[in-house]
């Protein structure tokens, strides 16, 4: 299921934090990448420790949890903390897939990545190049969002970065452990609760309302890894 979710921040929010980003102290990306992906990884990263790196990341943890689309798509159990990273000069993330484990810096803890996330922060007409492009299962699909748009889609997924031969593209990744794996019952329950969701503002009163409901919350029980 690949989801794009606008306005998450404001144009005028996501200027601000990019204003931020763009005075950051960035490290080449390579010394977060695995053994494979190193090959194919050309970017700046912020550090996971980095102190803008930590503020940025709790106020879009803070805002997500108000994003009635991303919690229903994605029913978080765990969110890894947010990173950032920058691509300019030629700079490019050759196809891979994300790693399925990643341990939380500084902590004993670990989140599955079920679900990967891109929110953007630099507008495209800003760089050139720097799509987001997933393997989907009706082929490639080329991302490239307003700042403070993102996009959700399966930590299955092939994906890869373009190079960016113009400007920079900015912008915060993250991933997700759901309480439901699969991708597919993930996906099954975002359409049924958008159904239930649309039916109760169109008919509030509608009998089917409390049936719905309860489908929804008993095939959430059955799938649910808690």
């Amino acid at each position: 299921m690949l989801i794009q979710i606008p306005n998450v921040f404001s144009k005028e929010e996501a200027a601000a934090i990019r204003q931020q980003l763009e005075q950051a102290a960035w490290i080449d990306g390579k010394t977060t990448a695995g053994a494979l992906a190193i090959h194919a990884k050309d970017n700046q990263q912020l550090a996971e420790q980095d102190p803008l790196a930590m503020e940025l990341g709790q106020k879009i943890i803070q805002r997500l949890s108000q994003s009635n689309v991303f919690m229903s798509a994605t029913l978080p159990a765990k969110i890894y903390p947010p990173l950032f990273n920058r691509y300019t000069g030629g700079g490019t993330y050759g196809i891979h897939v994300d790693n399925a484990i990643r341990p939380v810096a500084g902590t004993r803890e670990r989140v599955r990545t079920d679900i990967s996330t891109t929110l953007f922060f630099s507008e495209p007409e800003d760089y050139d190049g720097g799509e987001l492009v997933i393997e989907d299962v009706y082929g490639p699909r080329e991302v490239k969002l307003p700042a403070g748009h993102m996009v959700v889609y399966p930590g299955t997924s092939l994906h890869r970065v373009n190079p960016v031969t113009r400007g920079a593209r900015i912008s915060s990744f993250f991933w997700t452990q759901s309480l439901v794996r699969d991708d597919t019952h993930r996906s099954l329950l975002f359409q049924l609760d958008g159904s239930i969701q649309s039916l109760n503002q169109s008919v509030p009163e509608h009998a089917s309302l409390v049936s719905l409901s309860g489908v929804y919350h008993n095939l959430l029980r059955q799938w649910a890894d808690v």
